[in-house]
């Protein structure tokens, strides 16, 4: 029996990445997202299931996982990817926007492993894998909602991790750096007009400039390494938050 995964925000990005590269190696992909036309779409192509999914509330994640158990009877993989950044001062830092961004990138993780958690316990092997950020260990002026979301999702992994390792389960983050997805474009053309730079400049001169290797990450990169943390060779990797940091953090 193919093993099953469910992949949020993975209409695009990193998380379609990480459905594409999770499906070639032969998992059934249930795909999670708001965007209902490319969730249901690439759903098709990879031989999957979409659910339409806003997992801002907790009935929201509930559905998720109880339409992925019903239409393939259990869950292996969960990986927690779906989030959206927002830019500003503290003191602007809209309260409704906080409180959004806390449900989608914490609540949610929290919500959606609780309730994959059974399945994954009766048959003794499991993996989530919370696709964090480079900001859930270091952080940046101007994006607090960000910030303190992925921080705690590194709490989070920790404390499941160490409560999974007795059932096989195995709890990870991943913390990349800056990835070429749409999200990171729009941030760069906000950069871009706040700074009266070139979008080029704005990669070299504020995006990179912490980074040992100038480039952006590829998002089938990230895919690669959370498909390793999803096989059988990762059984003794848990509770880790693993860097994909171009060097950031080795100043």
């Amino acid at each position: 029996m193919s093993r099953v995964a469910i992949v949020t925000g993975a209409a695009s990005g990193i998380g379609l990445a990480c459905a594409e590269r999770l499906a070639a190696d032969g998992m059934k992909v249930v795909i999670a997202d708001v965007n209902e036309k490319s969730g249901a779409k690439h759903a098709k192509r990879l031989g999957g299931l979409f659910v339409a999914a806003d997992l801002t509330s907790r009935d929201g994640c509930r559905n998720l996982v109880d339409q992925a158990l019903k239409a393939c009877g259990t869950v292996h993989v969960l990986v927690n990817n779906a989030g959206f950044q927002h830019v500003s001062p503290i003191e602007d830092f809209p309260e409704a926007q906080w409180e959004r961004m806390l449900a989608l990138m914490l609540t949610a993780p929290f919500l959606l492993t609780r309730y994959c958690w059974p399945a994954m316990k009766q048959q003794k092997w499991g993996r989530v894998v919370n696709i964090a950020s480079i900001h859930a260990l270091v952080a940046s002026p101007f994006k607090v909602g960000y910030i303190s979301a992925k921080h705690g999702l590194i709490g989070l992994t920790r404390t499941a991790a160490l409560e999974g390792g007795e059932h096989g389960i195995t709890v990870n983050a991943i913390c990349p750096a800056y990835v070429r997805t749409p999200l990171v474009d729009s941030q760069i053309a906000d950069q871009a007009k706040a700074n009266r730079m070139s979008p080029d400049e704005v990669i070299e001169k504020i995006i990179l400039a912490p980074a040992a290797v100038k480039r952006l990450i590829e998002p089938r990169e990230v895919a690669g390494f959370v498909a390793y943390l999803c096989g059988d060779a990762a059984g003794t990797i848990t509770g880790a938050a693993l860097t994909m940091d171009l060097g950031w953090t080795a100043r």
